[in-house]
């Protein structure tokens, strides 16, 4: 039986909810959250929704903002066909990367679940979206919500001048390179549009300097070495102003396309710069789910504590909470994979418990931080400093590992079987954090495909190289359907030749003309 005095503190009681509880659970979280956890969030604007807005949101990749593209609607369809017929739930809420953060809520949650999601989405993700360096280093959270009213609003005047279908082969296009339209290791410098033009203008000059055409009408002679050693000098100059290798191939299509006019250069651009927002995202999942899986499991578990919610409450919270974090057995017909908020919380509160009761086998594996009892300072400088692939390998313990029973397997393609190749013991423990930490690295997970000359006043043929990596060659008829989407936008012939990164030997060539 709840007692009177206890049932006085609660800041809410049954299933309904109403904004003045949401407020009220709100601001007792956030006190919590600054005050237990330090966390450091943007200002947090909630906004409930129903569920087939929520549908909408999913088919416009979460933006509150979005230009119209056919893409969004056949994602809202399949969606709703899958979560009408049972087949898919939705997600109990959505936040945005902005500042202010957004958070939308759905409408059919009950007050202990919208508590759960509050916490989970306006004080975990909040804080890692503001603190996180890759989201500070490439995300403008104050200029993305009016970034993408401009791009809506753009593409619709684009459409009223030039014509739907005209700006969607455009879009599509652009779409289809989205996942090559990212820099991954460097950020260019922000010149503005004439100093952009300045600098076209200046390669092409350039060119017309350097170009011979009648070095191409001398025959074979005692001079060919001069000759070859000249074609190299010029081919590294003309590499050197155009900033090649490039990786980013939207940003180069952009910037160097001959055949694009203003308003299709500026779309190219558009999906580009959204194509950056969202690069952050996919290098933290782990650790992005996993911090706001922790935040919403200790403030909750604090809220119970100090009698702020009930049993019912909790027992609700508890349920859903298991439910998020459920990670299926290799074995069981549900499994799709590593769940990352699983892996993310029990890293975060093996980190916890190394920091307050280390074991010895913890002191000689994190000497840095066994025993030493500022679990927050640890997991608030993991948060800010690391990404998906060097958080796993720097804290992922031999505890863990057993916990989880992770071992290594070896798939030789010149091999019938697998082969165990690592398990429960010193250097299998080091491998095994190696694999799964690489297989969380994004870099090494997408085909790593760059720009590697073209001639602009010769035959402007574009050549681009993919730098194979363990005998994984491109999937033939996609391969080739991205060759005609550059090919597009470039204008031009386009060639993407298969280079063996081991040995540099080239492996293959795939050119529009063969296509």
């Amino acid at each position: 039986m709840v007692s009177p005095a206890r049932k006085s503190a609660l800041l809410f009681s049954g299933s309904d909810w109403d904004f003045g509880k949401l407020s009220r659970v709100y601001d007792e979280i956030e006190a919590i959250g600054i005050e237990e956890l330090r966390l450091d969030i943007y200002p947090v604007q909630m906004e409930v929704i129903s569920s087939e807005q929520m549908l909408d949101a999913y088919s416009s990749v979460g933006m509150p903002l979005m230009y119209r593209h056919w893409s969004f609607g056949k994602h809202f369809l399949y969606d709703e066909l899958l979560y009408r017929k049972g087949a898919r739930g939705l997600a109990y809420e959505l936040v945005i990367n902005s500042n202010p953060c957004i958070v939308y809520l759905m409408e059919e949650n009950t007050m202990a679940l919208q508590a759960l999601v509050t916490a989970h989405a306006a004080l975990g993700h909040n804080h890692f979206f503001k603190n996180n360096h890759l989201f500070r280093q490439w995300t403008d959270a104050g200029g993305i919500l009016s970034y993408l009213d401009f791009a809506k609003s753009y593409i619709a005047r684009c459409e009223e001048r030039h014509g739907l279908a005209a700006v969607e082969a455009v879009l599509d296009s652009a779409h289809a390179l989205m996942e090559q339209g990212v820099f991954r290791y460097h950020r260019p410098p922000k010149l503005s549009s004439e100093q952009q033009r300045e600098g076209l203008r200046e390669r092409l000059d350039y060119e017309e300097r350097s170009f011979n055409d009648l070095w191409r009408t001398l025959p074979p002679s005692q001079g060919r070495d001069k000759l070859e050693a000249e074609e190299d000098k010029i081919l590294a100059e003309r590499k050197r102003s155009l900033n090649l290798p490039e990786e980013n191939l939207l940003y180069f299509l952009e910037k160097n396309s001959l055949v694009l006019e203003p308003w299709q250069r500026e779309i190219v651009r558009i999906v580009r710069v959204i194509a950056q927002y969202f690069y952050p995202q996919r290098q933290t999942q782990v650790m992005n789910e996993g911090c706001a899986t922790f935040v919403h499991y200790t403030l909750m578990n604090t809220l119970f504590d100090r009698g702020r919610i009930n049993e019912g409450a909790m027992l609700e919270i508890l349920r859903n909470h298991s439910n998020v974090v459920f990670q299926p057995g290799y074995d069981d017909p549900r499994f799709s994979g590593i769940n990352p908020y699983a892996l993310g919380l029990d890293m975060m509160q093996d980190i916890k418990r190394i920091s307050t009761a280390p074991t010895a086998e913890d002191r000689d594996w994190f000497p840095d931080i066994a025993g030493r009892g500022d679990w927050r300072d640890t997991l608030l400088d993991a948060w800010a400093n690391h990404r998906d692939e060097s958080f796993i390998r720097q804290y992922l313990s031999p505890a863990l590992i057993r916990k989880w029973r992770l071992f290594v397997l070896a798939d030789g393609a010149d091999e019938p079987h697998y082969e165990v190749a690592s398990i429960h013991n010193e250097r299998g423990y080091r491998k095994i954090r190696s694999a799964l930490a690489q297989s969380h690295d994004v870099s090494a997970r997408r085909p790593d495909i760059q720009v590697t000359d073209v001639d602009l006043l010769g035959d402007r043929h574009l050549r681009l190289q993919h730098t194979v990596k363990d005998g994984i060659m491109l999937e033939g008829e996609s391969r080739d359907a991205t060759l005609r989407h550059i090919r597009k936008l470039w204008g031009y012939d386009v060639s993407l030749a298969a280079i063996d990164a081991g040995t540099g030997a080239m492996l293959s060539e795939r050119s529009t003309k063969e296509i």
